[in-house]
């Protein structure tokens, strides 16, 4: 199970609000909290997480491949801290001696329409904007309604044509899910989880479907916690 704090605003002394929230995380993932503790995660995660490696890397090069790793996760979550990233969630275990392409990002969204719109009229709108070349739709969570959105990400979204070519090249289209939801008696405050994967190479493949499906049943763990 993993958790997360992050700073509050201070709520009407009669009103209770979220302090954190809990997810059940899948054997193999990790959190990397991103407003603090980042470098001490980023150690456990290299010393104490990844002792295995992907099968054909000779073990001279195993300490090689977990710097290059780490590298890795520091641009990562040097990213996701700056759209406002909460924490960082990835697997860093194989499966099947196959390290998962695939992350989340849990971000705080101020949508700053407190004195405007109910939570529930912001959530209908965004359902009835849709999403280009995907899905959105209403859903239960947490005892309330929240916002899921699906759609594919092509490589010429991923990276801005004035990118190096050899980046584009790297770059490869994902699939993507979005949960917006609603932070409880806090009207204005929404955090985001946002789901990110290349599959295998194959957006619509039955394997990526299955990495959508194991995001989908973390997300329905969630849970708000108020100590």
């Amino acid at each position: 199970m993993s958790t997360s704090d992050w700073e509050q605003q201070s709520p009407p002394a009669e009103v209770t609000v979220p302090r954190s929230y809990e997810l059940i995380l899948p054997p193999g993932w990790v959190r990397i909290p991103l407003r603090e503790g980042t470098k001490e995660a980023l150690e456990r995660i290299l010393f104490s997480h990844m002792e295995q490696v992907p099968e054909g890397i000779p073990r001279d090069d195993a300490m090689r491949f977990r710097l290059d790793t780490r590298r890795q996760l520091e641009r990562q979550a040097r990213a996701a801290k700056r759209n406002g990233g909460l924490d960082l969630y990835l697997p860093v275990l194989p499966r099947g001696g196959i390290f998962l392409m695939a992350s989340f990002i849990v971000a705080e969204l101020p949508i700053g329409q407190a004195n405007v719109m109910s939570q529930q009229a912001v959530i209908s709108e965004l359902v009835n904007e849709g999403v280009p070349g995907g899905t959105a739709a209403e859903v239960d969570l947490a005892g309330a309604p929240a916002l899921r959105r699906a759609y594919g990400s092509t490589l010429e979204e991923e990276k801005p044509s004035s990118a190096p070519e050899a980046e584009q090249q790297a770059a490869l289209p994902t699939r993507r899910v979005d949960y917006v939801i609603p932070v409880p008696d806090d009207p204005g405050r929404w955090i985001s989880i946002n789901f990110s994967t290349p599959g295998d190479g194959d957006i619509d493949s039955e394997f990526t479907g299955v990495l959508v499906e194991l995001f989908d049943a973390v997300v329905s763990t969630f849970k708000w916690r108020y100590e």
